[in-house]
């Protein structure tokens, strides 16, 4: 207590057991992100690993299947959620179990097309309903608003990225 004014403690703050309050209102915000990301991630770790596959691999058969068909590496990379800092080894690790083929061009032999195979199709239908129960298992008991200012509000976080080189 300062100067008899009860200092109300954050549900974060109860979580991770800090002692004192958070030196800025940001820390707060950006440890509530980092600390959500972390539990949830863990969600989709457990769900992911029981279809013999990593986020980053789903993400990657996630966007061509999406695409409907063959798509250059590097147009991968640009579209994963999570930077994988190497997209060479992650898609060779999914061409080894039969979930990709990878074609050069025969126009630019620089550039491999990656394309999707039917037994990752198959894989990813099976996922379908268990990712839609983990979506609303997680934010579910948030209402549609609540959803879309929750969306401004991370796209506007990341807007002070925009001009950081990513390197």
């Amino acid at each position: 207590m300062e100067k008899g004014i009860a200092m109300a403690t954050s549900r974060l703050q109860n979580e991770i057991k800090k002692k004192g309050p958070f030196k800025s209102p940001e820390e707060e915000a950006l440890l509530n992100l980092l600390r959500t990301n972390d539990q949830f991630g863990n969600r989709f770790y457990r769900l992911f690993r029981e279809y013999d596959l990593t986020s980053s691999q789903y993400n990657v058969l996630r966007i061509l299947r999406g695409e409907g068909k063959p798509m250059p590496s590097l147009e991968i990379a640009a579209r994963l959620i999570q930077v994988v800092p190497a997209i060479t080894g992650l898609i060779d690790r999914l061409e080894k179990r039969s979930l990709v083929v990878r074609r050069r061009c025969s126009e630019d032999r620089r550039v491999v097309y990656v394309e999707i195979t039917d037994k990752a199709l198959a894989i990813l239908k099976q996922t379908d309903e268990p990712l839609k129960a983990l979506h609303k298992r997680l934010l579910g008991h948030m209402s549609r608003a609540e959803l879309k200012t929750l969306s401004q509000l991370l796209e506007k976080a990341r807007e002070s990225l925009s001009s950081d080189v990513v390197g």
